[in-house]
């Protein structure tokens, strides 16, 4: 055995990785949606956010990960679940959240995914990925998010701010 590693063994080895995490990711989304508790399902949705930022590190996008880590894991679920605890939510388990007609949402989810497919691969269809010497540095990324849109950004932060707030207010007990 040579302790040279080969570019195959390494393309092996992502695969596998990305199995892994799509499979646990797969499973976390399905607890989502199945799970009668409120507080189960945030926390297997938090599963599913720290899979796709998993993902991102596959990808060697290590700036997307961390943003993906920071705001959705970080940010958007400790709201939600101030959102749940601060509400007079019913903790546990609860029978009737289930729509009596569910089963009338399989034709509809897959019609979309035929449509969101068709699209993607219409659009996308010529477009090729950049090479290794085409990198996009972390700063002209920020720089291309943040600067058009810091304005939107501070809005939507206000405007979250504002349903933490009301939240509390409808929690608190007179």
């Amino acid at each position: 055995m040579s302790a040279v590693i080969l570019a195959d063994d390494i393309y092996v080895a992502q695969n596998i990785g990305f199995g892994i995490i799509a499979a646990v990711m797969i499973i976390g989304a399905l607890k989502v949606v199945t799970s009668k508790n409120v507080v189960h399902a945030a926390l297997a949705l938090v599963l599913v956010l720290g899979g796709a930022a998993a993902q991102y590190l596959l990808l060697a996008a290590e700036f997307v990960a961390v943003t993906q880590v920071l705001v959705y894991v970080g940010a958007v679920m400790v709201l939600f679940l101030f959102g749940v605890m601060l509400t007079r939510a019913k903790l546990g388990q609860e029978g009737d959240l289930n729509n009596k007609n569910a089963i009338l949402g399989v034709p509809v989810a897959l019609l979309m995914l035929g449509v969101m497919s068709w699209v993607l691969i219409d659009g996308f269809e010529d477009t090729r990925l950049p090479q290794d010497g085409d990198q996009v540095s972390v700063q002209a990324l920020s720089d291309s998010i943040f600067k058009p849109y810091l304005l939107p950004f501070w809005a939507l932060s206000f405007v979250l701010l504002a349903a933490v707030i009301g939240a509390i207010v409808l929690a608190r007990k007179d």
